[in-house]
């Protein structure tokens, strides 16, 4: 589904958190999945979808994302404990 959305991936329970944004969330968890691109995170191993936000413009995306990644850990885990307990 091309939708643009802002996601968090962990590499387990309270581990490593990484924020991005995308276009089409499922194919960009595929790809973190698959280790398809090199950087962050294969570094760290995150892999594991465990937050998504859908948005109607990809500019409201990414500020969003911006946004989150200012954000301090407590806050993200906050947020992801919200939806997903």
């Amino acid at each position: 589904m091309k939708q643009p959305c802002i996601y968090l991936l962990t590499s387990k329970r309270n581990g490593t958190l990484y924020v991005g944004v995308t276009s089409n969330l499922v194919q960009r968890v595929w790809q973190h999945k698959n280790m398809l691109e090199q950087g962050f995170s294969i570094r760290y191993d995150v892999h594991t979808l465990v937050w998504h936000e859908a948005h109607d413009t990809m500019e409201s995306a990414i500020a969003r994302e911006k946004a989150i990644k200012g954000w301090k850990r407590d806050w993200k885990l906050a947020l992801i404990e919200e939806s997903n307990p």
